[in-house]
């Protein structure tokens, strides 16, 4: 039986920023519902599309990455039960592709589509305590490596992220080389890259850039999975 065609994906539409725009003036369910066929049409039809172009790119340059198109993507509704903030929608769309294509899996490469300024990133965001520590464990076990996969991400213009770092090493970690104390010091060991809202218009260059950007994080990712596997 032959396979089935993957889904083309030309790129997203003008109307995605600007469906995601007007929703942050209008949080209420009555103007979504009233514009729920333009969300469809111009934000999730359309991620959708971009998963399943992404998993076959990643596929084609082997790397370890996939997402099923309806459970790779993230709802626009929000969690508002222990939120300050009680709007009931995102205003922002996002997915991601993993090892194992679901979204709770650790080590992503993630995409968000925003008016405010979209982006790729890559890595692993808010590991479980335990995966942290055998994080940190494995950075100094592999010192060299490490700084080796830290040297060349920054060659590349990659940049581990610095937000929510701790501003001391871990108990465990106070007499650690001092190179290696960013990267201890870290909560998250996330690399971000803007990318540009013409980008998201052309599909092939953006399903392009996301696969060369984890092929250029795949580095991290083995680390990490190597240490919390």
């Amino acid at each position: 039986m032959p396979k089935a065609a993957t889904p083309a994906f030309p790129g997203f539409v003008p109307e995605t920023l600007k469906f995601l725009k007007a929703l942050g003036f209008h949080q209420t369910r009555e103007w979504f519902e009233e514009n729920r066929a333009l969300y469809v049409s111009a934000v999730k039809e359309p991620l959708e599309a971009y998963v399943a172009a992404l998993s076959v790119a990643c596929a084609t340059q082997k790397l370890p990455l996939k997402g099923d198109p309806k459970k790779a993507t993230f709802r626009l509704n929000r969690d508002v039960r222990f939120s300050k903030n009680k709007q009931p929608y995102k205003t922002n769309a996002g997915c991601v592709v993993t090892r194992t294509g679901g979204k709770g899996s650790p080590g992503l490469l993630y995409t968000h589509i925003s008016p405010e300024g979209c982006f790729l990133a890559a890595g692993f965001y808010h590991p479980e305590p335990p995966q942290l520590l055998a994080m940190r464990k494995a950075i100094v076990a592999k010192r060299a490596a490490w700084l080796t996969i830290e040297s060349k991400l920054k060659e590349a213009g990659l940049v581990l992220s610095t937000n929510e770092a701790l501003k001391r090493n871990p108990r465990d970690f106070q007499d650690a080389d001092e190179k290696l104390w960013p990267a201890l010091r870290a909560r998250n060991f996330i690399i971000r890259k803007p990318i540009t809202d013409k980008l998201i218009l052309d599909g092939p260059k953006l399903v392009a850039a996301a696969a060369e950007f984890g092929k250029a994080t795949l580095p991290l990712l083995k680390f990490g999975w190597a240490a919390m596997d």
